[in-house]
């Protein structure tokens, strides 16, 4: 058996902050996923996709720019968009000026499961952001996740 002479890094300051990022995001995601799950019966994958359809220009948005979104695999988003779609809350558009590309665009059904899913969130968000750090302290991680966000 081989011998590891190099120190293991995890005391590394990048190594413990990569992980901190990982362990509050699997935590903020987990705990907000259970409310909207009991309360709204509507996954937090789910919610995500609507709500970036909702903000986009025109309420549609093509596969790959979902995938992107909400950082899934673009297999994983199909099968994904299959499900919702299944529910009655997106429905897939041709798209008008590629024969190629598929819109998924948000239904009113989606718009009105999305927005009783808000009060949800807006609470959870209250809870778990708003009342745990400072108007300043919300201002500093907004500019600190934005640019690491960022394209390099």
């Amino acid at each position: 058996m081989a011998i590891r002479t190099n120190a293991c890094p995890s005391s590394d300051e990048r190594v413990k902050l990569f992980a901190l990022l990982l362990e509050t995001n699997a935590r903020l995601s987990r705990s907000l996923g259970s409310e909207l799950e009991e309360a709204c019966d509507l996954p937090l994958a789910w919610f995500d996709v609507l709500l970036q359809l909702r903000t986009s220009p025109d309420g549609r948005l093509k596969m790959n720019q979902i995938a992107d979104a909400i950082v899934h695999s673009t297999g994983g988003t199909t099968r994904l968009i299959d499900r919702l779609e299944g529910a009655g809350l997106v429905e897939r558009q041709l798209c008008p000026n590629d024969r190629r590309a598929i819109h998924v665009a948000i239904t009113e059904r989606g718009n009105a499961k999305l927005d009783s899913a808000f009060d949800v969130h807006l609470e959870y968000l209250n809870k778990n952001l708003t009342a745990r750090l400072s108007p300043s302290e919300r201002v500093s991680l907004t500019k600190l996740l934005t640019k690491l966000n960022a394209p390099r």
